[in-house]
């Protein structure tokens, strides 16, 4: 199974990247996003911040399709995700805290997998060319479950920019990265050569976020509470204010079934499948076959 390269009319570079109105997710009685609104124009990179259970994972998993909302609507390149989600995966890279990979595999494999779903042409000079933005060639014949955190964080985000997303996704991308990855990382986010490429990524490091960020936005309580340009002090104030006297709560475990969108057509729910530990978990072989047998249950 493959994701179609198919082109849509509403999916013209005129309609904003993200358009999401109303959002709502809770998890079982606990409400996570609450009335969501957020809009981001192409070619704009937009940091999220806020504090631990504000909602920042929840959007991000719910803005790539691998959590399903319960009120609302979000639109990518002016689809809508509930009735569109394999056009939608075409336009959009995600990362998110876990790596979405087969440990298994090697980085080689992994890569390759993931090409072919998007049915890329010329798969293994795209592979390298992932590798070496990332820094990761001499690891790509290592096996995903050998290497450590900052490597495999790697080689998720190379995994996000195979297809050349228009739109990338992330998740804290800096999370264990190391100095020369967190360089890697900002020449990939300040890379203006695409000038519709849009990022939006969330992060606990305020001074990063702010450094790299068109706008930033501040998530408390489930809700935009703030959102305006990267002004350091106006940012910092904003933040202190949206969070003073704020407890951190944890947001509750997903439920697997979550995890998959279904779009009225079984073909549509198939790369979702592959982001899910489902898919992992089927694929007890450790090869591309077996995986590729996964996603076709």
């Amino acid at each position: 199974m493959v994701i179609p390269n198919n082109h849509d009319s509403q999916s013209d570079s005129t309609q904003l990247a993200i358009d999401v109105r109303g959002l709502g997710k809770s998890y079982g009685r606990t409400p996570v996003l609450r009335n969501l609104r957020l809009q981001v124009p192409w070619g704009q990179t937009l940091t999220v911040l806020g504090p631990n259970g504000s909602g920042k994972t929840t959007l991000i998993k719910t803005l790539a399709m691998l959590a399903k909302p319960d009120a609302g609507e979000v639109r990518i390149a002016g689809l809508s995700t509930r009735r569109n989600g394999v056009r939608v995966r075409r336009v959009v890279g995600v990362v998110t805290h876990e790596p979405l990979l087969y440990d298994g595999l090697t980085g080689a494999e992994n890569l390759r997998f993931f090409a072919r779903m998007f049915a890329l042409d010329r798969i293994d000079e795209r592979i390298h060319a992932v590798a070496a933005q990332m820094g990761v060639v001499e690891r790509l014949d290592a096996r995903i479950g050998t290497l450590s955190h900052g490597m495999r964080r790697r080689f998720s985000i190379a995994r996000a920019l195979l297809h050349s997303p228009r739109l990338l996704i992330m998740d804290e991308p800096e999370s264990g990265l190391d100095q020369q990855a967190l360089g890697l990382l900002e020449a990939l986010v300040t890379d203006r050569s695409n000038p519709t490429r849009t990022i939006l990524m969330t992060t606990h490091n305020l001074e990063r976020g702010i450094a790299l960020a068109d706008r930033v936005a501040i998530l408390s309580r489930g809700r935009i509470a703030y959102e305006g340009t990267p002004d350091a002090g106006a940012t910092k104030a904003a933040y202190r204010k949206q969070t003073e006297g704020q407890a951190e709560q944890p947001v509750p475990e997903q439920n697997e079934d979550d995890c998959i969108v279904h779009d009225g057509a079984k073909d549509a729910t198939v790369p979702t499948a592959a982001y899910s530990k489902q898919a992992q978990f089927h694929a007890k072989e450790h090869n591309v076959e077996t995986c590729e047998k996964a996603l076709d249950r």
